[in-house]
């Protein structure tokens, strides 16, 4: 399903080339769970956004489904993401002003789906994610477990075949992360989504299908 090819990324900061990302070659398959695990400041953010058509490499391919995302243009990118992509951040990227709900249909409004259809998913999902009695809270009413579990309700809302995880459970207990990794791994076999995980718990790792390791730039198996 996702093939990358010499992917590379290099940032050039004060006249300096920091070489983030160094000839990166990967298979995922369709359905995989895949933990890429790795320290901080190793890349992880870095290769998720590429994944994810939110950065562009500096040089190498992303084909998913033998198409290579790089050789679109940005809005047939942005539709891409908004429909085949669902993304879940550390620190969760809820607007404060608005509910649970407002939050978790934001992906559908912006593909152009009527507001009450929206709704209606919404409710789905934020159910589905244990949070039908949520709905109407905002972000500042809500726990950290809590407020993760509206950012991965808005990730699933369009049944992406792509959910991008980073640091998923990095703000969060022991006890919480641990319930937000098996909800990721819940769904993720209940809709047969690929799911790609960034982190450096070890743990959370553990739980995925496979494990790459992300050192010096470059990744190897586990």
């Amino acid at each position: 399903m996702i093939e990358i090819h010499q992917l590379t990324k290099t940032f050039i900061k004060d006249e300096n080339r920091i070489e983030v990302l160094k000839g990166i070659d990967c298979r995922i398959a369709r359905g995989e769970s895949l933990a890429i695990l790795g320290a901080s400041g190793t890349g992880k953010t870095t290769l998720l956004q590429i994944l994810g058509a939110l950065d562009h490499p500096t040089s190498g391919r992303v084909l998913f489904d033998d198409a290579d995302i790089f050789e679109w243009d940005e809005p047939r990118r942005a539709e891409f993401r908004n429909k085949k992509i669902g993304f879940v951040f550390q620190s969760y990227h809820l607007l404060p002003e608005f509910t649970a709900l407002e939050n978790t249909i934001m992906p559908a409004l912006i593909n152009g789906i009527p507001k009450g259809d929206a709704c209606r998913r919404g409710e789905i999902v934020l159910t589905e994610v244990g949070l039908g009695d949520r709905l109407a809270h905002k972000p500042g009413e809500l726990s950290g477990g809590e407020q993760q579990r509206v950012a991965i309700a808005r990730a699933i809302i369009m049944n992406p075949d792509v959910i991008l995880a980073d640091e998923p459970t990095g703000n969060l207990d022991a006890k919480t992360g641990e319930r937000i990794q098996g909800l990721l791994l819940d769904l993720g076999r209940a809709v047969e989504t690929t799911l790609i995980v960034a982190t450096h718990n070890r743990l959370l790792a553990d739980g995925m299908s496979r494990t790459i390791n992300l050192k010096d730039g470059k990744i190897y198996d586990l």
